[in-house]
């Protein structure tokens, strides 16, 4: 019997500057009728001790200037996308 593969959403957009990174998705109204629509994820890169890339979900003070402009950047991205 063949293997269910699951198949992985893929982000429709990415905004990143250094270490930080908006990660935009795709979702589906329930409502039929309506538009799709885009939400953000923002993250921060770091390297775990075996030299890993992971993703972590807070921020310290020194990230928080790039987060600000990261987020700038994703609200201009969805105005467009919105046609706002």
């Amino acid at each position: 019997m063949p293997e269910k593969t699951e198949k992985r959403q893929k982000p429709v957009h990415e905004i990143r500057l250094g270490r930080v990174k908006a990660t935009f998705w795709e979702n589906q109204p329930k409502d039929e009728g309506k538009a799709p629509y885009q939400t953000v994820a923002f993250s921060r890169l770091y390297k775990n001790e075996k030299d890993e890339w992971r993703d972590a979900h807070s921020f310290s003070a020194s990230d928080l200037l790039l987060l600000s402009k990261v987020a700038d950047a994703a609200h201009t991205h969805l105005c467009a996308v919105e046609g706002k």
